[in-house]
């Protein structure tokens, strides 16, 4: 019987710690998005997580690591979605690279839309000192992950990852369903400078 007790009180004590990790966050979302991170202090957190500063330093190293941590839970989510997209193009026959772009793209602006609020947080540059260089070092791997999409077109990557992250940006700010599906559709009708060029001379 004794060996058993460990066992059961475990994965209580886990879960526990899991529910007080996810009170934390999100009440750290809350925070963030209604004062901003400079204004937001550790002790607002605690509060309106119903938690106390101990167990918030036993799961993040302070603020800035409860920023970080929402950032790439975020972009995990928006990760999931968009391979989730493109998957679901390719299993429908799609072969069109850029139709599976568009596709993947959809879905990230989806994302975007749907938590508005933390994207918004995320774009507006009120972040932990570095903050810029982890997004610039975003936009950077992003642009990677196209590149092995369009293989030797690197202008186009350019392109079309600059145009999407003015749109994430802009559908962000306003909220516009219908301004997204704009700017995908003219995104889907890029094409490289050759393809271009031959298209026209034929």
């Amino acid at each position: 019987m004794s060996e058993v007790e460990p066992v059961v009180t475990q994965p209580r004590t886990s879960e526990r710690g899991a529910a007080t990790r996810s009170a934390l966050l999100t009440a750290a979302r809350e925070i963030f998005v209604s004062k901003g991170f400079a204004e937001a202090g550790v002790t607002d957190v605690v509060s309106r997580a119903e938690a106390s500063v101990g167990s918030l330093y036993h799961h993040f190293s302070g603020k800035a690591d409860l920023y970080l941590t929402l950032f790439e839970e975020w972009q995990a989510r928006q990760s999931q979605r968009t391979k989730q997209a493109a998957r679901e193009a390719r299993a429908a026959g799609e072969s069109d690279r850029m139709r599976v772009f568009v596709s993947a793209a959809r879905a990230y602006l989806a994302g975007c839309l749907e938590e508005r609020e933390l994207a918004a947080l995320f774009l507006r540059g009120d972040g932990p000192p570095g903050f810029e260089v982890v997004m610039r070092d975003r936009l950077r791997k992003w642009a990677q992950l196209n590149a092995a999409l369009f293989e030797d077109e690197s202008a186009l990557v350019v392109v079309i990852t600059g145009a999407l992250a003015a749109a994430v940006s802009e559908v962000v700010r306003t909220g516009d369903r219908a301004l997204a599906e704009e700017v995908l559709a003219i995104i889907g009708q890029i094409r490289p400078a050759a393809s271009a060029t031959a298209s026209s001379s034929g």
